[in-house]
């Protein structure tokens, strides 16, 4: 599968800790071979959006969409506790 980023990801992404930046960079490498990656805890977060969520780190996540062979990042954002 391939891997894009909308223009709101990249912004996020581009604002957040190198920290947060590397580890994304990493579990999107997981994301784009294998969507059940346990290190992703990838999930369906809004059924009526076909939105999934999948894990950063600890403290973020990042939000998609599965458009044909693509997963489409759609935001990067610090994880609500």
């Amino acid at each position: 599968m391939k891997v894009s980023l909308a223009e709101r990801a990249i912004a996020a992404l581009a604002s957040a800790s190198p920290a947060v930046q590397k580890a994304f960079i990493k579990q999107m490498n997981f994301l784009a071979r294998n969507l059940q990656h346990p290190s992703l805890h990838a999930k369906k977060y809004d059924e009526s959006q076909d939105r999934w969520q999948a894990r950063v780190n600890d403290d973020w996540r990042f939000y998609f969409t599965i458009e044909g062979d693509t997963y489409l990042i759609r935001d990067i954002a610090p994880h609500p506790k």
